[in-house]
């Protein structure tokens, strides 16, 4: 039985909703599941945004080829769609949480033998851009060693936080993008009613991440519940035949910042969970993966309702009648009148004279139509090739955008591109970390360093568009 809200759907639940709708496309998922299955794990990254910043020569050359066979198979079983679609994300807009290193699994045969500064084991790790260079919501693929040791031949250029996150860790739940265990995920999950917790689901959570970081399995442990509120737990239990069960310390008996603290993915219900439950998302639309473990609650709450029919033209009432605008031969145009008319008209309204209702309705859809927001969603998760077709759809493949908000998103998001690739290739001069990219002799910018950065100050806010993509 689905929830119900008193004031209807949670922001929260708003928020995953269009995530779900617009963050991991279906393109995305069709292209990178074909790559994968045939074992091309490079090429299922590269479909799903996802930049591959080892290299598994580097890696064998240093830790042996076990490791590069241990590493190989977890590759070949990453969904990189799934992980994108499981990945953290920032309220309200929904988009990855910038700057993150979030572990994907852990290597324990390296240790301080084989290099590592104090023994922690290496990590496959998945990296987000920092704010400032999020434009395409591309994400990164590495291999995070704690003594420092590269293993990528095109590395990115700095990252604020190349440490993983103890918060954001994804080792403990393989599920959440290991195509091989994402039949897993429905013994994983649990509802919390109206409450985003995952409380019941705490104690047997904990026990692991206590196990798989060397720690009494009945020891204590903290949940993260705001950004200056957590709460600290102790397992217990009489013996090793009962499971455990939680109990608050309430006395200032640990140091937080000590305790090992509950990955959000086992702290919180998962969003697909809720919004099943709340009916706002059928199981359809979910990722296929997720939808055949979450089978069991696909029937709790239909969704009612159909998008509408983006075959339909456009009615205009127009001197006294309703006419119809349509695309015809890939450009939008006004169906019941004359194309010399049309010529006519338009050349009135370029001489300053009233326009007909038909153009102005034309004129309305070309900067600002009713998909705009669609847009918007698009561009902001990084999909180009989604936003284009809504606007093809929209104004045919033909049309020539007009100056409006429309053309405006679209401008901005070319723009923004430029950040993220200045970060990429380390020429990125708003961090401090940037001061690598001098010349030896540490006097003068790289070559192309200042131009790009002059560049990237002149271009503003509104920047003129290439001709050959708008026009």
């Amino acid at each position: 039985m689905a929830h119900h809200f008193a004031n209807g759907i949670p922001p929260r639940l708003l928020m995953w909703q269009r995530v779900r709708e617009y963050a991991v496309p279906p393109s995305m998922i069709e292209t990178a599941t074909a790559r994968r299955a045939v074992g091309d794990w490079a090429g299922a990254c590269a479909a799903a945004r996802i930049d591959v910043d080892l290299d598994l020569r580097a890696v064998g050359r240093r830790h042996g080829t076990e490791l590069v066979t241990r590493l190989r198979t977890d590759l070949r079983r990453l969904a990189p769609d799934l992980l994108r679609w499981n990945m953290p994300r920032s309220a309200p807009d929904g988009l990855l949480r910038p700057g993150l290193t979030v572990c994907l699994a852990r290597y324990p045969g390296c240790g301080s033998d084989d290099g590592c500064s104090d023994g922690a084991p290496l990590q496959l790790v998945v990296r987000t851009p920092p704010a400032r260079a999020e434009a395409g919501q591309r994400m990164s693929l590495a291999l995070w060693d704690a003594a420092g040791h590269g293993f990528g031949s095109d590395g990115p250029g700095p990252h604020p936080h190349p440490h993983p996150d103890r918060r954001f860790r994804l080792d403990l739940h393989r599920h959440l993008w290991d195509a091989a265990r994402s039949g897993e995920l429905a013994g994983r999950s649990t509802g919390g009613g109206d409450s985003p917790w995952a409380v019941p689901r705490w104690a047997p959570e904990a026990e692991l991440l206590l196990r798989a970081d060397g720690k009494d399995p009945r020891g204590a442990f903290c949940v993260r519940l705001g950004a200056r509120s957590s709460v600290v737990y102790e397992l217990v239990a009489p013996d090793d035949c009962h499971a455990p069960v939680l109990r608050e310390v309430r006395t200032p008996r640990y140091d937080v910042a000590a305790l090992p603290m509950l990955p959000e993915a086992a702290a919180r219900v998962l969003p697909d969970l809720e919004l099943l439950g709340a009916g706002v998302v059928p199981a359809g639309r979910l990722h296929p993966l997720v939808a055949a473990a979450l089978a069991p609650y696909a029937s709790v709450a239909p969704v009612a309702g159909a998008g509408p029919d983006t075959g339909d033209p456009h009615r205009v009432e127009c001197r006294g009648a309703v006419h119809r605008i349509a695309l015809r031969d890939g450009v939008l145009t006004a169906v019941d009148h004359d194309p010399a008319l049309l010529r006519r008209e338009e050349l009135l309204v370029a001489l300053g004279g009233p326009p007909l209702p038909c153009l102005r309705a034309m004129d309305a859809v070309h900067r600002s139509p009713e998909a705009l927001p669609a847009v918007r969603e698009r561009l902001g998760h990084g999909d180009v090739a989604g936003a284009l077709a809504v606007v093809e759809g929209l104004l045919g493949p033909g049309a020539v955008l007009r100056d409006g908000p429309l053309r405006e998103a679209l401008e901005s998001a070319v723009a923004r591109r430029i950040d993220h690739g200045l970060f990429r290739s380390g020429l990125d001069t708003s961090h401090p970390a940037a001061g690598a990219a001098r010349t030896p002799q540490g006097d003068h910018l790289r070559p192309g360093l200042r131009a790009l950065s002059a560049l990237r100050f002149k271009r503003g806010p509104r920047t003129r568009p290439r001709n050959a993509l708008f026009g």
